[in-house]
C-alpha cells in the first residue's frame, strides 16, 4: 500500500468509519447474483440493506444513511423494488375508519 493511499484510508476512516468487505464469487455464478452492467458492490450493499430492513435490524433512517439518500422519500421506492411495504392491515383499518369519519361528517346519513 502506497504512502498516499494509506494516508487517504486513515483520513476516510477517521471521519467516516466503515468496514470494507471483499467477496469472492466464482465467475460462473456472477451473472446470477449481479446482473451485467450493474455495480457489483452497490448491488450487494443494497441487497444486504434490504434484507436487514426486512428483518427489522435496520431502521428507515439507517437505510437512508447507508445508501446515501438525501431524504426518506428516496427510501420508499428503494424498498418497493424489494417488495417491502410498511403498510399493515392495522394501518388500513385506521385509514378506513378515518375515511368513514371524514365522509360521515360531510355526507348526511340516510335514516330509515
Amino acid at each position: 500500500m502506497g504512502k498516499e493511499s494509506a494516508h487517504r484510508e486513515k483520513i476516510v476512516s477517521r471521519y467516516n468509519p466503515c468496514m470494507q468487505v471483499t467477496v469472492e464469487i466464482p465467475d460462473q455464478f456472477v451473472p446470477y447474483i449481479v446482473p451485467q452492467g450493474t455495480d457489483a458492490a452497490r448491488r450487494l450493499l443494497e441487497d444486504s440493506v434490504a434484507a436487514s430492513y426486512r428483518e427489522r435490524r435496520l431502521t428507515m433512517e439507517q437505510v437512508r444513511q447507508l445508501l446515501g439518500f438525501a431524504t426518506r422519500m428516496e427510501v420508499d421506492p428503494f424498498l418497493q423494488r424489494y417488495e417491502i411495504y410498511d403498510y399493515t392491515v392495522d394501518d388500513l383499518r385506521e385509514d378506513m375508519a378515518g375515511l368513514e369519519d371524514l365522509l360521515g361528517s360531510r355526507v348526511p346519513r340516510k335514516t330509515a
